[in-house]
């Protein structure tokens, strides 16, 4: 070899000897059942049969497939030396356990793909470390509930998928800590109750996803929690009717889907404060009419394709309305036979005929128009009777009948004997008869709201075999025999708002064995009386808000064995009637806010305190708690909200170890040594609590759990501070309070 090619190849072979063991070590780290592409930071391990993450796989990863393994369960700190990771996806994994800390580490991940496994629950911790997380897919597992602090260390989070899973309920506070979430999906699963507070803590919430579950009614207090939200999607749900009392209140609100569910009546008031909304998607249901709708003026599209629309004359109300709102529609008339198939915006108000109008007939002579029966119905054949009312409208399509707001003095007879839901509101019926509904077994909601009702006479209900729904709020009751309900042995909801009942109808109650939910609410009823409610075993919801009720006698209620909420709030209570709680096994939420109680005695809550999760005692002029009022309800208390009252001071509630959310704003709280327990008991939650001083001046303004300096001089508290080490500082107590011995282990494991 020549001198210049000699040197030539030793330079080359001292320049690469440095990088030998380099790529060495590159390639050993990447694993067999990989492929790593080292330019992109990107890592394959698509469907290796892999049971455990792979540990040699190159520190500064960004990207890491590992779809199609069969890891079943993510170990805590699993991907701890991976700390550039930026996506991570674990997709049809078979996992069926995140451990808590599984992803703690990951510092940067802005994407965590866990779809199509078999989780059935999280862990409160298995999501911790995620802080910077921006996207989780949940998907197609099978979660079957949702722990209040499951999501909180995400505050990040924009985009949290959680369709196709096993869901049914819906705590409170179940987001807690997703403040930056703008889309929530929550489609196919189960979910048929939402509680008042489940979607409360999320601020920035635009989209929600609720399309393909089992609500049974819109839960309008619920879905009024996200306030920014701007389009809301619902469709394929089965409630039958939303009416004003379930009205959504988002200001922000612009598209809201309806589509393909069992709708079968509107309020017109129903989006009253959605004064935005833009869209309104209702297609596919069961509407035949539609009342012009009060509120959303800025509404501009309406979408009625798909609703068997009954273009007589009591459409003319909805015609003009569309066209001084100047609103596009695409609904399609079901009938008359003349109108069948016509497009609804292609009608004017004088298209619509009524009974009495004059018409040309198909000859071109003017004639008389008769009332017209609903597509499907029988014809009129030698002299028999229509199978609808002169003034009213069935449409056999939706099986949906309403004589609303016709000024009818009696109750019409002679609806089709398959239809579902007959619409009777807003008439003037002071006595409702004897089987005044026979013949129409097959009736599942009836509305006589705003009749005038003072009686209904024995026998009215009879024959009504498949009755559900009964709405009688808003007339002039005083009270129900047992005769009067008798019949309608399967009713499951009973409303009986502002109405004039003076005591509870314990014995026409009592007749319903299948009673689900009782709306007493706005009455004038003054006490409830031993065994006004005993007895009934179906009943799970109890509202009697806004009476008069100052005396809840020990037996007035139970045994109610699957009562879960009872609202007695805004009455006259001037104590909690711990005895009337007895026998309340099931109860999850209980409403005493707006009551003058004043002062909560020892033991107030401990007959329900295995089973209490949420409860209210705002606006009721505490003035004092003993010590030991909130004894028993620790293991399970999620929400206790004590804003609006009177209180200058609290003792610590070290048992309430499962506090999720705490309102004590609005309280004249005096920050003194008295008060040190509180603030100490305070500094160990993890939650916003909204407890400032109100006196001495010197602390005015400042927050209870951060007002260090009014405390520091209290008995105590130099040998606490001398306790204390920089990292039990650090410890992250995760919405709870851990007590003594759990912070010391912490410190010990720290």
């Amino acid at each position: 070899m020549e001198g210049p090619q000699r040197v030539t190849l030793v330079l080359l072979l001292f320049l690469l000897l440095p990088l030998g063991p380099t790529w060495h070590a590159a390639a050993q780290r990447c694993p067999q059942a990989c492929v790593c592409d080292n330019s992109r930071r990107h890592v394959a391990c698509r469907h290796q049969n892999l049971t455990g993450v792979p540990n040699t796989l190159p520190e500064r990863t960004q990207r890491l497939d590992l779809q199609g393994n069969m890891l079943k369960e993510i170990a805590p700190a699993a991907f701890q030396d991976l700390p550039y990771l930026t996506h991570l996806d674990l997709r049809h994994c078979q996992v069926e356990l995140v451990a808590e800390g599984a992803f703690r580490g990951l510092g940067r991940l802005l994407f965590l793909n866990l779809a199509s496994n078999r989780l059935s629950a999280l862990p409160q911790e298995a999501l911790d470390g995620l802080g910077s997380l921006r996207r989780l897919e949940l998907q197609g597992n099978v979660l079957e509930e949702l722990r209040p602090g499951t999501f909180g260390a995400l505050g990040a989070l924009a985009t949290l998928n959680l369709a196709y899973n096993a869901l049914v309920y819906l705590p409170p506070m179940a987001f807690q800590g997703l403040v930056r979430t703008r889309w929530l999906q929550l489609s196919h699963n189960a979910l048929s109750v939402l509680a008042p507070e489940a979607l409360a803590g999320l601020p920035a919430l635009r989209r929600l996803s609720l399309h393909h579950n089992e609500l049974q009614a819109l839960p309008g207090q619920a879905l009024s929690q996200p306030r920014s939200l701007a389009r809301l999607e619902l469709g394929h749900n089965p409630f039958t009717y939303v009416g004003e009392e379930d009205g959504l209140v988002l200001p922000s609100l612009r598209q809201l889907m309806l589509d393909h569910g069992a709708l079968q009546a509107l309020d017109s008031r129903a989006f009253a404060h959605c004064l935005r909304l833009h869209t309104l998607d209702l297609r596919g249901n069961q509407l035949d009419t539609l009342p012009p709708l009060q509120g959303p003026g800025q509404l501009r599209r309406l979408r009625l394709q798909g609703n068997p629309l009954w273009c007589g004359c009591q459409a003319r109300p909805l015609l003009e309305w569309l066209a001084r709102a100047r609103v596009l529609s695409d609904g399609t008339c079901r009938g008359p036979r003349r109108l069948r198939g016509e497009a609804l915006d292609t009608l004017r108000p004088s298209d619509l005929r009524c009974p009495g109008d004059l018409a040309e007939d198909e000859e071109g002579e003017l004639v008389a128009v008769r009332p017209r029966a609903p597509p499907g119905a029988p014809k009129e054949e030698d002299g028999a009777a229509w199978t609808c009312p002169r003034t009213c409208v069935c449409a056999s399509e939706s099986r949906h009948s309403s004589c609303e707001s016709r000024g009818l003095r009696s109750v019409p007879r002679g609806f089709p004997n398959d239809t579902q839901l007959l619409d009777l509101r807003q008439n003037h019926f002071p006595l409702v008869p004897r089987a005044a509904f026979l013949g129409l077994s097959h009736l599942v909601s009836l509305h006589l709201q705003h009749c005038n009702i003072s009686e209904l006479e024995a026998g009215t209900l009879e024959g009504l075999g498949s009755l559900l729904y009964l709405y009688l709020s808003d007339n002039q009751l005083s009270g129900l025999s047992a005769a009067a309900l008798q019949g309608a042995p399967h009713l499951g909801y009973l409303y009986l708002k502002r109405n004039r009942f003076v005591q509870v109808p314990g014995d026409a109650l009592r007749t319903l064995p299948h009673l689900f939910s009782l709306h007493l609410q706005s009455n004038a009823v003054g006490r409830l009386a031993p065994g006004d409610l005993a007895g009934m075993q179906a009943l799970r919801w109890l509202y009697l808000s806004g009476n008069h009720i100052t005396q809840v006698s020990p037996g007035a209620l139970g045994p109610a064995p699957e009562l879960e909420k009872l609202h007695l709030d805004r009455n006259q209570l001037q104590e909690v009637p711990t005895g009337a709680l007895e026998g309340l096994p099931a109860l999850l939420e209980l409403q005493l806010s707006g009551n003058p109680l004043r002062a909560l005695r020892d033991g107030a809550f401990r007959p329900v305190g295995q089973s209490l999760q949420q409860l209210f005692l705002n606006s009721s002029g505490l003035e004092q708690i003993s010590p030991g009022a909130f004894s028993g309800l620790g293991p399970q208390l999620q929400s206790l909200y004590l804003q609006k009252n009177q209180l200058q001071a609290l003792p610590a509630l070290p048992g309430l170890s499962q506090l999720e959310l705490v309102d004590l704003s609005g309280n004249p709280f005096h920050c003194d040594c008295e008060l040190l327990p509180l603030h100490r008991w305070l500094t160990g939650l993890n939650l916003h609590v909204g407890a400032t001083c109100a006196t001495p001046p010197s602390a005015h303004g400042q927050r209870v759990k951060a007002a260090v300096a009014v405390f520091a001089a209290c008995p105590g508290w130099a040998a606490r501070k001398a306790k204390r080490t920089p990292s039990a500082g650090r410890i992250r107590m995760k919405g709870r309070q851990w007590g003594a011995d759990k912070v010391g282990k912490e410190r010990g494991r720290l």
